[in-house]
């Protein structure tokens, strides 16, 4: 069940319709599963052009997030407008910069993206990638724990994770996968090149499919007995990295 406030979300076929023509951004829109009416399909046609992601489920989820008069759809409001992976690379280039993204795979933890965004956006990363499907609810409770940072660094949605990560290299940008699997450390790897840091679940890790795409592989050195850290100060650690070696 998601942890929200009532404004998170919106309820109803026809309202979650005016929501989006009205210009707001839905992070998350659940159906229900058998729904088949003449407004349910102009729902579903809405998403298609604008490419919203829209999951289909049963009745009994949808009965879990609120007991309203839901009509088989409930929609979570975004706290942020989805930025243009092309865009924030363009507009890198042109300030003469070298681009830096965090990608995140799988992270639905809405504390940990909070305080990812809010570490990427003191370290000046340029943005953060997320998948359309599978991510955590950027409604007001990942704002909070942002605090505030979700203002100001802009969010980019994949539809295409894969697709995404290809044209991230095609651009120059190299991309790198923060695993404990790898052979070297974030401190024995060179960031002061275009970068996108791809970032795993702590429970599933990094997607096998998108490992292979990587350029190349880093990880942490860690002294105690748990394997690993928690995947936001793993972010930052290696976030931080990036700028010691490009403040040389």
């Amino acid at each position: 069940m998601h942890s929200s406030t009532k404004s998170d979300f919106i309820y109803g076929t026809r309202a979650i319709i005016e929501a989006i023509e009205s210009g707001k951004e839905l992070d998350k829109l659940f159906i229900q599963k058998d729904a088949k009416n003449e407004l349910t399909g102009e729902l579903l046609s809405l998403c298609r052009e604008l490419s919203i992601p829209a999951q289909r489920v049963p009745i009994e989820k949808l009965n879990r997030i609120t007991r309203k008069n839901h009509q088989g759809a409930i929609a979570y409001v975004s706290s942020v407008s989805f930025a243009s992976v092309d865009n924030i690379i363009s507009e890198s280039y042109q300030k003469g910069e070298s681009p830096f993204f965090i990608i995140l795979d799988r992270i639905t933890d809405v504390r940990n993206f909070g305080a990812i965004a809010r570490t990427a956006e003191c370290a000046g990363v340029n943005g953060i990638i997320v998948p359309s499907r599978g991510s955590a609810q950027i409604g007001s409770d990942a704002m909070k724990t942002s605090a505030g940072a979700l203002n100001y660094i802009p969010v980019c949605r994949a539809n295409n994770l894969k697709e995404t990560i290809k044209s991230l290299k095609e651009n120059g940008i190299q991309v790198i996968a923060c695993s404990e699997k790898a052979d070297q450390t974030i401190y024995e790897m060179d960031f002061t090149d275009p970068v996108a840091i791809l970032m795993g679940s702590e429970e599933d890790g990094i997607s096998p499919e998108y490992l292979k795409l990587c350029d190349g592989h880093a990880k942490l050195p860690i002294q105690g007995r748990i394997e690993s850290l928690n995947v936001s100060v793993a972010t930052g650690v290696i976030s931080y990295e990036v700028i010691r070696q490009r403040t040389k």
